[in-house]
Order: C-alpha cells, then sequence, then structure tokens
C-alpha cells in the first residue's frame, strides 16, 4: 500500500516561495509518476504539475509556468514542488499523487488516473 505524505504548506506573503516536499514510507518514488495538485474548498481539484518516473520528463499547468518547479530527491525518496513568485490564487491545500511510467500527455491533469494519494498541505498566501 502506496501512503503518501505532504509537508511544507504554511503562510506566505505574495511574491514568496514554498517549497513542497511528498514522500513516502516502504515504497520507492522514483518508480511513480507523482503529480501535485491543489484544490480550493468548493472547487474542482486543479492538476498542477506531473514528473514522470521512466524519463523524469515534466508537465505544469499554464497558471504556474515559469513559476513552479518539480523534482526529484531520490536520495530522499521525495519529489518537491518549488514554489516561486507566489500569488493569493495559488492558495489551496495541495496533494501528491501516484500514476506509473510517464505523466500521461493529455490525461496528466485528470485525477482519475492516479491510484494513490496523499491527505494535503495547506498553503495561504496572504499579506
Amino acid at each position: 500500500q502506496v501512503q503518501l505524505v505532504e509537508s511544507g504548506g504554511g503562510l506566505v506573503q505574495p511574491g514568496g516561495s514554498l517549497r513542497l516536499s511528498c514522500t513516502a514510507s516502504g515504497v520507492n518514488l522514483a518508480n511513480y509518476v507523482i503529480g501535485w495538485f491543489r484544490q480550493v474548498p468548493g472547487t474542482e481539484r486543479e492538476g498542477v504539475s506531473c514528473i514522470s518516473s521512466a524519463d523524469s520528463s515534466t508537465y505544469y499547468a499554464d497558471s504556474v509556468k515559469g513559476r513552479f518547479t518539480i523534482g526529484r530527491d531520490n536520495a530522499k525518496n521525495t519529489v518537491y514542488l518549488q514554489m516561486n513568485g507566489l500569488k493569493p490564487e495559488d492558495a489551496a491545500v495541495y496533494y501528491c499523487a501516484t500514476d506509473i511510467i510517464r505523466c500521461r500527455r493529455s490525461l496528466w491533469q485528470d485525477t482519475r488516473v492516479y491510484d494513490h494519494w496523499g491527505r494535503g498541505t495547506q498553503v495561504t498566501v496572504s499579506s
């Protein structure tokens, strides 16, 4: 059973940075596609970024391109999401989730293709 844990959320001022981490116990995250999603209460969960396991190819939502970076730290069995230039509209609960092999080119933002989910970490962007 894959159990994911997100961390690194918090309160940050507009323009600030946060680094979210997705970790797991008992499994090697290097073998999994990891997607990062976010959700504001009352709205659908939105795909933010994805990193493949086969070739580490990455995808980003248009709203975060140039500001967010997804990456792996295999030594720590972690996938991170570096978020710079944060805006109030980035505030949400952020989740990581698993898929296999590669991010699905046209479906990586579809929550239905992911198998396992963490419980999320809250990001608040406010002055």
